[in-house]
């Protein structure tokens, strides 16, 4: 197999980049050299994927089995991508997200999603996301579309377990939200990308096309579970502190953001780690265990040290004076 991976030497990117090598495929990474590094043998094209002159010219003319596109961005950019490979390419691959679907609806793949622009260079991600959909099944109308949730592993550009283990290594009181036994839904980059590549190749045969929600089922783990994973790997002696929903609204402690991976069980976000994927367990999604993902996501910043924190997604993590009120006797 010959895959173009759009981007490739971030998270999802890389974990596409690093699982197609292991299968042996030929792999060809465009990006502008700004951001992270590609494993050797990987083919190097260097573009700002904005300019269709800098993207024509790197693409030349060749031709591949499959693309895999990670865009977040502007969908007009995703689409000239599309439009730039329409025909030199058996297959294509879009990631996504489930921000795509009309918020507090989301049940499975057949639940509403919002407007989104093929040609718009702006919005909000979720319509960014639909947007993008929209520009790749333009040109690819068999695309795959993995709608994403939650993404945890190595490489983690976006700082949600990367501060949940820098704050246990750090150790003492912790605070741990909500319900010890609160599902989580998630899945690891690398089980995305292995979903992603596997389905790709069976494309060329005769397989899925369209949205699929590549997350794990609800309740693969739990809040308690990611968080005794951060201390057992970090071999800290941080001491989870579990403060109830009412106490944490009440100290202005945000879901999702002050808290990586937790929200409400409640309210607007009633359903949110909920949502069926039978879909994705059908078309070949295997997680695997958090022990595996919060291990080699430690090890990877023990060995290359915190990514630089991205422009376009906020700070992740509890301010101090937040928690020092929680952790008040």
């Amino acid at each position: 197999m010959r895959v173009l991976v759009l981007g490739g030497t971030r998270f999802v990117g890389r974990a596409v980049v690093d699982d197609a090598l292991a299968r042996g495929w030929k792999v060809t990474a465009v990006h502008r050299g700004l951001t992270g590094t590609l494993p050797a043998g990987v083919r190097t094209l260097r573009a700002d994927r904005t300019s269709q002159p800098a993207l024509t010219a790197a693409l030349g003319d060749g031709t591949w089995d499959a693309v895999v596109d990670t865009w977040a961005g502007a969908p007009a950019v995703a689409g000239l991508a599309a439009r730039l490979l329409r025909g030199r390419a058996a297959r294509y691959g879009y990631v996504s997200s489930l921000s795509a679907y009309v918020w507090g609806a989301h049940v499975d793949e057949s639940s509403p999603v919002v407007a989104g622009d093929p040609e718009a260079r702006g919005g909000d991600y979720a319509a960014l996301k639909r947007g993008a959909e929209l520009a790749v099944l333009a040109v690819f109308p068999d695309a795959v579309l993995a709608r994403a949730g939650l993404i945890l592993g190595p490489h983690e550009d976006i700082g949600r377990l990367p501060w949940w283990l820098s704050r246990v290594a750090r150790g003492g009181p912790v605070v741990a939200p909500g319900r010890p036994d609160r599902p989580l839904q998630y899945v690891d980059a690398r089980d995305l990308a292995r979903w992603m590549l596997d389905n790709l190749a069976g494309d060329l045969c005769g397989a899925i096309a369209g949205p699929v929600d590549v997350i794990s089922r609800s309740g693969h783990s739990t809040t308690r579970g990611l968080l005794q994973a951060c201390v057992d790997v970090t071999g800290s002696d941080a001491r989870p502190v579990w403060v109830g929903e009412d106490a944490l609204a009440a100290a202005g402690a945000e879901p999702w953001t002050h808290l990586p991976c937790w929200v409400p069980e409640a309210g607007e976000f009633a359903g949110f780690l909920e949502s069926d994927t039978s879909l994705a367990a059908a078309t070949g999604l295997v997680c695997r265990p958090i022990t595996d993902t919060v291990a080699d996501t430690w090890a990877w910043l023990q060995a290359e040290g915190w990514p630089v924190q991205r422009p376009d997604r906020p700070v992740h993590g509890l301010p101090p004076e937040i928690e020092a009120q929680l952790l008040a006797p």
